[in-house]
């Protein structure tokens, strides 16, 4: 089914939206001190549960180290230094399941931006609470992140605030770029990255920078199979609606965007799908294998790794594990998996 028209998915003007390294390269420098380099990591419980193969290596970079504990403060933090005073002076409205609604909030105290944030009912109490430690007005509407961008988007309308979606914004995608930029200085000589996919702000600034700086490494998205509208969308070459069921919040998109589908289009080798279960899987890896915390979207890239040993044998594997705001009802869902890959 094809999406119906939206302010910041479909009729975004991909000509004038355009994001290159230089864009990159320009945010590295105007969020230095604002943002944390986050640290890589290489564990052996992981790299034997990635598979039996001899060289098969898995490299962390640990974004849940970031502030606000997930890389979306880089693209939030971009954007608002970005924008004029005149610009902040208006405000900022933007929705989010959690980890965009706390970069944007953390960007907003940042500058001093006046800002509201819709969320979906019943969000995730740490990212609420983060959210609201911030300083942000926080309004709750609807059952998902797509009502609540509706909601969001009515809003800044009427107020005429500066609508901040997580997707169509060059600014947030060169933002999340010096992520990447750091990993492959960090991490030189990657076979393959996976870079978990919602709106896909992430997977369409590693595919960017990968081609830029590190031509030979494969770029792989994922994204959970209860949730598949980027996945669908990627592979259809047409932005499609899907439903929008999975319990990683990060990764519950509804729809496609046309600015990261039309990066991810160009610089992507594949996108796969993986179940909830094996995120779950995922996590308790971390946690037991790398004493890592890692929310459902932060362990889909490693859940992708786990479930296809075959493709990445041998082979030298970056993940980013992309946040760490887990609710505690997460956590003892991740450490009840009895199939999860115990360490020897």
């Amino acid at each position: 089914m094809m999406v119906a028209p939206a302010p910041d998915a479909a009729h975004a003007d991909v000509s004038r939206t355009a994001v290159s390294i230089a864009d990159v390269l320009a945010a590295q420098s105007r969020l230095d001190g604002t943002v944390v380099r986050t640290p890589v990591g290489q564990y052996p419980d992981i790299d034997r549960a990635a598979g039996t193969t001899p060289g098969t290596t898995v490299v962390v970079k640990h974004e849940n180290q970031q502030r606000t504990g997930a890389f979306k403060a880089r693209g939030a933090t971009n954007l608002l230094l970005s924008m004029s005073d005149a610009e902040r002076a208006r405000g900022v409205v933007a929705y989010s399941t959690g980890n965009h609604a706390q970069g944007v909030a953390y960007a907003a105290r940042l500058t001093g931006t006046a800002c509201t944030i819709v969320m979906p009912d019943d969000p995730n109490p740490v990212k609420l609470r983060a959210v609201l430690d911030q300083g942000a007005d926080v309004l709750l509407q609807g059952a998902t992140f797509d009502d609540a961008r509706a909601q969001a988007t009515a809003l800044a309308a009427a107020s005429g605030a500066r609508l901040v979606g997580a997707a169509n914004e060059p600014a947030i995608i060169a933002g999340v770029g010096s992520l990447y930029l750091e990993l492959f200085q960090q991490a030189p000589g990657l076979d393959v990255l996976v870079v978990p996919v919602g709106g896909g702000s992430g997977a369409a600034a590693a595919g960017l920078v990968a081609s830029a700086v590190a031509p030979g490494t494969e770029v792989i998205g994922v994204q959970s199979a209860a949730s598949p509208a980027a996945h669908d969308s990627w592979h259809a070459g047409t932005l499609l609606e899907r439903a929008n069921t999975t319990r990683a919040e990060g990764l519950a998109v509804g729809c496609g965007f046309e600015v990261t589908q039309a990066l991810m289009r160009r610089h992507l080798a594949d996108f796969v799908l993986v179940t909830d279960e094996q995120i779950s899987t995922a996590q308790q890896l971390y946690l037991t294998g790398a004493h890592t915390v890692a929310e459902g979207a932060g362990a889909a890239a490693l859940a992708a790794v786990l479930a296809d040993p075959e493709r990445f044998a041998g082979r030298r594997v970056g993940v980013v594990c992309t946040g760490g705001n887990a609710s505690a009802d997460e956590l003892r869902r991740a450490l009840g998996r009895a199939d999860a890959p115990a360490p020897d």
